[in-house]
């Protein structure tokens, strides 16, 4: 499905720290920078007209890729840079990824890359979403960064500099509502607070990745699945955001391990309610009514239960279906739940297999990822994708790498 190599990419952004020269009460990281981006950069384009969502994500994908690549220098340099040196800076990037993106999508992703970083017109909407949510999640580092660093003559300073930047973004009215307290900008609170949640807190791990890490990890799996069964435009964007928000509830019932959650007879049940209760009281409200039934599908809420990983389509009403390649067109609403579950396995597997690998290991870790291998074998093959097979190609790169 994807190059182990690729997946090495993804991962590298949990390890790249961001403001690491100012005092941190927590890790702030690449890879939980990017995911919440992508997370306000949804909530700005629904507020907006005419925009390829598709071209939303792709182009996420490619600053994504160019900035984990691009890894020691500091953003405000990074940016700064591109203005002067921005072909050399790009090239230096198709270098680094070219073998490990060549052969997706028939090599149409890597021309598609290329054209990206050449022609600035290319889907100058979404780049600009894209930008407002960068600023966005940025601006969100910036407040905690500030509650540890009165103390430094610069700080007022660097504050000043970061509020102003807002003015850039007030044509889109998601960036308005969010300067102005509104709902929206509850919602990029609730999301961001998934960072503060670790995977695996019961165990210590390398890279020690957050709840909201592996959302965007799932998410970019869901999308790389969803252009190698050839998916329709409206199918990949639901699987894309599907992916991206399927543990959103986490950030207020906390991350429930699978053994303790499906050991105790009963108790996937109670949470489950408990869950759904708390998305009806603590998320919904603040979606606007405009987009809230869209929302509500992208999360698996519908006929009173809560199921982001089945297969179903949406037209009138919410079907779930057992052969959904029958319905990849646009107009059926698609999202391929139980290969979405297989990618929520599969970075998982890595999420275990990369630390041990690094030698850092516990008796959870190890029980972990032969559960989740087994999983995994039970049903392998999902719309022609082995993802047992690309789980252990992932494993056997890791463990060569050494």
């Amino acid at each position: 499905m994807l190059n182990p190599k690729l997946i090495d990419y993804f991962f590298t952004a949990a390890s790249i720290q961001r403001w690491n020269d100012y005092p941190r009460m927590i890790d702030l990281v690449e890879l939980d920078k990017q995911a919440h981006k992508f997370i306000i950069a949804y909530f700005l384009a629904k507020f907006e007209k005419d925009v390829d969502y598709n071209a939303l994500i792709e182009g996420g994908i490619f600053e994504f890729l160019r900035r984990v690549v691009v890894t020691d220098i500091r953003p405000d340099v990074f940016h700064k840079a591109l203005m002067q040196k921005k072909s050399e800076i790009n090239s230096w990037v198709i270098k680094n990824l070219k073998d490990s993106i060549k052969d997706i999508d028939n090599g149409n992703f890597l021309k598609r890359f290329e054209e990206y970083l050449i022609n600035d017109n290319l889907y100058k909407k979404e780049r600009f979403i894209l930008k407002a949510a960068s600023y966005l999640s940025t601006k969100w580092e910036f407040s905690i960064i500030y509650q540890t660093s009165s103390f430094l003559s610069d700080i007022d300073k660097t504050k000043i500099a970061v509020e102003e930047e807002i003015e850039d973004y007030y044509e889109l009215i998601g960036v308005r509502k969010i300067a102005l307290g509104k709902k929206l900008a509850h919602l990029v609170d609730i999301s961001g607070r998934l960072r503060f949640q670790k995977r695996w807190a019961q165990t210590p791990r390398i890279p020690n990745t957050s709840v909201l890490g592996h959302m965007l990890i799932v998410a970019f799996l869901g999308y790389f699945y969803s252009l190698d069964i050839k998916a329709c435009e409206k199918r990949v964007e639901n699987n894309f955001f599907c992916a991206l928000f399927h543990d959103l509830p986490e950030a207020l019932t906390r991350d429930i391990i699978s053994p303790v959650k499906y050991s105790v007879s009963g108790l996937d049940d109670i949470i489950s309610e408990y869950e759904i209760r708390k998305i009806e009281d603590e998320i919904l409200p603040f979606v606007p009514l405009k987009f809230r039934e869209e929302f509500k599908y992208i999360l698996g809420l519908y006929d009173d239960k809560k199921d982001e990983f089945s297969n179903k389509i949406k037209i009138d009403t919410i079907k779930e279906v057992q052969n959904i390649n029958d319905y990849n067109e646009n107009r059926f609403n698609a999202i391929d739940g139980k290969a979405l579950k297989a990618c929520d396995r599969v970075a998982a597997f890595i999420e275990a297999t990369l630390s041990i690998s690094y030698g850092v290991k516990s008796k959870e870790l190890v029980r972990g990822k032969i559960e989740i291998i087994n999983r995994l074998k039970e049903n392998s093959i999902i719309n022609s994708i082995n993802f047992y097979n690309f789980a252990l190609n992932i494993e056997k790169y890791f463990n060569e790498d050494v």
